[in-house]
């Protein structure tokens, strides 16, 4: 039985837009913030056991780039690990994620391309290869989604099995989906509902590593060549739920070899087999809510009292809008293509170029220093910008919390970069909606929030 487990290892930015510090957190105790104690209870333990060197896996970008300042001997156990997979198989365990964890179905293209590059290009800074799968946040995908990774060279993702419609029975856990134009087919490996549900909602499933084989193999051993593939959120394993990383170093390690299970993870499969049955995708849906991407735009049943997130999605649209209209009327007789600065800006945040020398490559001039500050003035512009989509603003019921406060503050950023370095002022309409995004406790509006971080900025004066 070949057997694979993927862990999504992701926090939400913490960082405040103005000061670019997480605050200390209520309920992170002994620790400053949740970051903090994640760390110690899951990202460390799970690097410490070798465990990012048998399951497949995925780290946030802006997670992994918080704990490379934090942590960075984590990072380079967790990188080593996965490097002699690359090193002994020519394909590595880790995916790429995109970069801020925005539902990318609600994108536009011209930003599904900009997450997808700058999630690829992190990946490549951190691990030294290019990643051959990506995940998607919160599995959220629809046919534009897979043409972009398919058009960066991505090759596969892992879905829920709800989002995809077999054309026959399955026979071995892994799809080719056919994408419009000259396009390959692109391959969707369905996780296992039945388990994955297990281990991420069942503790007591996960308390002997022994008996959860034991119900696997009477489940699944019957299936010799189908890859059973078991997704959760990598948190779980350590933080969640206490000593699941225990669990999981028992099973990648002694406890799978007693069970006669063989692990595997993606892109190893796919040097090893082929993906021949053939399925459809379902539109405009993720593994988190069963309503499709409702939960991050809309009341759907997962979030039935969040009448404020539509006003907050249009808010955000709007801002994103005119944030990206003056970026371009400015950038068009700058750059021969503003989009493609834009896609390469991860390249400077990852200090792979300076800004001096990609300004040069992709213009043929040479650039005075004024010049190249207004440029990178709105390219930190973009970077807000992108951050103020994160998916977490949109995902639980109340308004008050501080991820829905942080995507407004970012949206803030980006407006206040802007009106900074071109001295054109946003139009108070587009604002409106942000005063219907309201918490029911508090009574707190979006529109207060989104004040209160241009005072902020206007008082600091902040510009990166």
């Amino acid at each position: 039985m070949n057997l694979c487990i993927h862990g999504h290892f992701y926090q939400p930015p913490r960082e405040d837009p103005i000061s670019d510090y997480i605050p200390e957190e209520v309920g992170a105790e002994p620790y400053k913030n949740w970051n903090e104690r994640i760390l110690a209870e899951c990202y460390r333990p799970n690097a410490e056991e070798g465990n990012f060197g048998k399951m497949s896996f995925n780290i946030g970008p802006t997670l992994f780039r918080w704990m490379q300042m934090a942590a960075p001997d984590v990072c380079e156990m967790i990188v080593k690990q996965e490097k002699e997979n690359y090193t002994t198989y020519g394909t590595g365990n880790g995916m790429a994620q995109a970069y801020n964890h925005s539902i990318l179905p609600l994108a536009t293209l011209e930003d599904k391309i900009t997450q997808v590059r700058w999630g690829i290009s992190d990946f490549k800074y951190r691990f030294g290869h290019s990643p051959e799968g990506m995940w998607l946040p919160e599995t959220a995908a629809n046919t534009e989604t897979l043409c972009v990774l398919s058009d960066a060279g991505i090759r596969f993702t892992i879905l829920a099995p709800w989002q995809i419609v077999p054309h026959c029975k399955n026979k071995t856990g892994a799809y080719t989906i056919e994408l419009p134009g000259s396009r390959e087919p692109f391959t969707i490996f369905s996780y296992d509902q039945e388990f994955s549900t297990m281990v991420s909602f069942v503790p007591e499933m996960t308390v002997n590593g022994d008996y959860f084989l034991e119900i696997l193999k009477e489940k699944r051993g019957d299936l010799p060549d189908h890859l059973v593939t078991v997704a959760s959120d990598g948190e779980l394993y350590g933080h969640h739920q206490k000593q699941r990383d225990l669990f999981l170093r028992y099973l990648l390690n002694e406890g799978g070899q007693a069970h006669g299970v063989e692990w595997t993870y993606p892109g190893l499969w796919l040097k090893e087999h082929k993906a021949v049955d053939v399925a459809d995708l379902v539109e405009n849906t993720s593994w988190s809510c069963m309503h499709g991407i409702e939960r991050w735009r809309a009341v759907c049943g997962c979030t039935p009292w969040a009448e404020w997130k539509l006003p907050l999605r249009n808010a955000l649209n709007a801002i994103g809008d005119w944030v990206n209209q003056i970026y371009y009327s400015q950038m068009i007789n700058r750059f021969p293509d503003p989009w493609e600065l834009r896609h390469r800006y991860i390249d400077i945040l990852t200090n792979q170029i300076s800004l001096v020398d990609l300004c040069k490559e992709l213009t043929g001039q040479t650039w005075k220093e004024k010049d190249l500050d207004f440029v990178q003035i709105m390219l930190e512009a973009q970077y807000e910008r992108q951050r103020s989509f994160t998916s977490c603003g949109f995902f639980f019921d109340e308004f008050h919390r501080i991820e829905p406060h942080n995507d407004i503050a970012y949206a803030a950023k980006a407006v206040w970069l802007t009106e900074q370095a071109t001295g054109q002022q946003v139009d108070p309409g587009i604002l409106q909606d942000l005063k219907m995004a309201r918490s029911q406790r508090t009574g707190l509006r979006g529109d207060i929030v989104f004040e209160q971080t241009i005072l902020r900025a206007n008082a600091e004066g902040k510009i990166n």
